[in-house]
């Protein structure tokens, strides 16, 4: 006779530990990941990406250092840090984001002592050390100016937007007008995005055309004045970024003919556009597949500026057109989530957020393919990096947020409206009879039908 302990469970026992467990496992994925479904897939995806090609585009690294595993555990630490930002900042409501203001603040700063306090990588001075850790200032800056435009926009009553658009002006040129000095391309990019955000954000279309027009003029100085200085006072010192603006452009620019020889030889101003044709020549339809890419120890900062170049190199168009999907997806759902929200906060920050990651990424993807000159901007989330990747894990935070607390807040009070009129609708009929439940549903159908009618 077999005792109890010696007896098979029964069958539909296990069944409901193991519905009991996915069901828990479920409840808790819903309590962490919280927010736009499509959004977070789109992040898995693009680290799942970052992951594979870091690992594969860092062989230069990894023979400088003599450490197979050192520059992919970074990268990985610091994607797990961008989640624990993400997580922690779509639990915050929108209207906190208001104080990104005094993050500004200390970011103009920042930007102000980097020259002085800062740090050289790659012949740049962008960077802040503290305690071992290297802050980008600039980064900080663009997400937080974002946050403040988004904010004073959202203040606009009709009285005031002569004054919060002079404000708005002035922080844009300041900020902008800093990392210029250093980074042109991140200058130009965020001003761009803010200008965008603020005629999304109805600003009068005469002051938008007359800070065009503005700006149009700036450029064209810009460059006389490019054309007009010596080429010696640009070797060094503190024009020497000058030069390599000037460099760049008139690389880009040049339509000469050149002779079959000319045009295959790699020189020190082709360098890199050459070896990212070559990688992208290489890669075909569907590439050589992940670790078997040979310009990786060829291009500079292939895990960085060029690593679109790689990703097609080694998944081929189909992977690039995926790559690039991705961020199209971004663009739409952040729409989609704008278009839902009624208020304003919410409604811009999920905006500017979504611009400012797609279109740092359609940059990236057009200087590997040679369309723009070379910027130096990373894929957002994909190359490696420090503070970019936290500040672009934000960026997602944002718009979670803004998705969470926008559009689901509205869900919930009409959810609860609903509720509380149908309670007292039964309270009203008497909900004990039999045909209280078809009274109410014929009630609340005449009343839909005479709000579609008067609509």
């Amino acid at each position: 006779m077999l005792n109890d302990s010696n007896q098979m469970q029964d069958p539909d026992q296990l069944n409901g530990r193991v519905a009991e467990t996915e069901s828990s496992l479920g409840d808790f994925g819903r309590k962490i990941f919280k927010g736009d479904k499509v959004i977070w897939l789109v992040f898995i995806i693009l680290c799942v990406i970052s992951l594979v090609e870091i690992f594969s585009a860092t062989s230069t690294i990894v023979y400088r250092q003599q450490n197979m595993w050192g520059p992919i555990l970074r990268h990985a630490m610091f994607l797990i840090g961008g989640v624990g930002v993400i997580l922690l900042i779509h639990n915050i409501p929108y209207r906190y984001f208001s104080s990104l203001i005094f993050v500004l603040l200390g970011a103009i700063v920042l930007l102000i002592l980097t020259p002085f306090i800062g740090v050289s990588v790659n012949g740049a001075d962008r960077w802040i050390s503290f305690m071992g850790f290297t802050i980008q200032p600039s980064e900080i800056a663009k997400i937080s100016l974002m946050g403040t435009i988004a904010f004073l926009l959202s203040k606009q009553n009709g009285e005031n937007d002569a004054i919060l658009f002079r404000w708005m002006i002035g922080l844009m040129v300041v900020v902008c007008g800093i990392i210029a000095m250093d980074n042109l391309s991140t200058a130009v990019l965020l001003f761009g995005i803010c200008y965008l955000l603020m005629f999304i954000g109805n600003v009068k279309i005469i002051r938008l055309l007359k800070v065009a027009g503005a700006g149009i003029a700036l450029i064209l100085l810009f460059v006389l004045m490019l054309n007009v200085i010596p080429d010696n006072w640009t070797d060094s010192g503190p024009l020497n970024r000058l030069g390599t603006w000037k460099n760049r452009i008139a690389s880009f620019s040049s339509h000469k003919e050149l002779s079959e020889e000319e045009y295959y030889t790699i020189t020190d101003e082709n360098y890199q556009v050459a070896h990212a044709k070559i990688a992208i020549a290489n890669g075909g339809v569907v590439g050589v597949f992940p670790g078997n890419s040979t310009e990786r120890d060829f291009l500079p900062q292939a895990y960085s500026d060029f690593i679109y170049a790689i990703i097609i190199e080694e998944m081929g168009l189909v992977g690039g057109l995926f790559v690039l999907l991705l961020y199209v997806i971004i663009l739409i759902r952040a729409g989609m989530s704008a278009r839902k929200t009624e208020k304003l906060i919410p409604k811009y920050l999920v905006l500017g957020s979504a611009l400012m990651l797609s279109i740092q990424a359609f940059i990236n993807m057009a200087v590997a393919v040679n369309l723009i000159p070379v910027t130096g901007q990373p894929l957002p989330l994909v190359s490696r990096g420090g503070t970019s990747t936290l500040i672009t894990c934000a960026y997602f935070g944002l718009i979670l947020s803004a998705d969470r607390f926008g559009i689901g807040r509205k869900k919930k009070e009409k959810t609860s409206e609903a509720e509380t009129g149908k309670d007292e609708e039964n309270k009203d009929s008497g909900s004990d009879l039999p045909g209280a439940d078809v009274g109410s549903i014929n009630r609340l159908e005449d009343k839909v039908e005479f709000e579609i009618i008067q609509v």
